[in-house]
């Protein structure tokens, strides 16, 4: 398996990974953490995928796919942390005044889990937001220690995980995902 990494810009490749079987499913689209409350219990149904399309639209992709050959085989959201619940979050602490990007969900199609794909995506994101002129990476992995990780959290990826990708823990949270702890990772530009 070859990965490449690139700039999540068509949509159909996007829903492949984050898009429900039932297109009147209202699954997560990975917007749960990148919206408001009050907007992401709004949108439903096929309203998260529309809505989902217009990001694509943007100069900045909302995040990366990794590819082996044409076949997309995973995502990874990274942004802004001031575009983000997480500027304002009370259980994940900011640790500067640096304006890091935020790395918060990366996620590997069934099918391909176990091949190593999380890595490129973590490492690919980073890439790319600082490509964008992010000055820091962070992400809020889960501290598991080795432990099983129930796949419904795994999306948070997890403290080895970003360690392999050249991040660094830099700060414990009040955060908790799948009965883990969460920390803060940063990788510099």
């Amino acid at each position: 398996m070859e990965v490449t990494i690139r700039p999540a810009q068509r949509f159909p490749d996007v829903a492949a990974v984050l898009g429900p079987r039932n297109p009147t499913s209202s699954v997560c689209w990975c917007l749960s953490h990148r919206l408001d409350s009050r907007t992401n219990n709004a949108l439903v149904g096929p309203e998260r995928g529309a809505y989902v399309e217009r990001l694509l639209e943007q100069v900045v992709a909302p995040g990366v796919l990794a590819y082996d050959g044409d076949e997309v085989v995973g995502w990874a959201a990274v942004a802004p942390r001031s575009t983000l619940p997480f500027a304002r979050s009370r259980t994940i602490p900011h640790v500067d005044d640096l304006p890091a990007w935020s790395l918060w969900c990366v996620k590997v199609r069934a099918g391909f889990r176990g091949r190593g794909i999380a890595p490129h995506l973590v490492t690919g994101a980073a890439d790319y937001a600082e490509s964008q002129g992010a000055p820091a990476v962070e992400g809020y992995p889960v501290d598991n220690r080795g432990a099983k990780v129930d796949l419904t959290m795994a999306y948070v990826g997890t403290l080895a995980l970003f360690e392999s990708a050249g991040f660094t823990k830099v700060a414990d949270t009040d955060a908790v995902s799948g009965g883990f702890p969460r920390v803060v990772v940063r990788r510099p530009a």
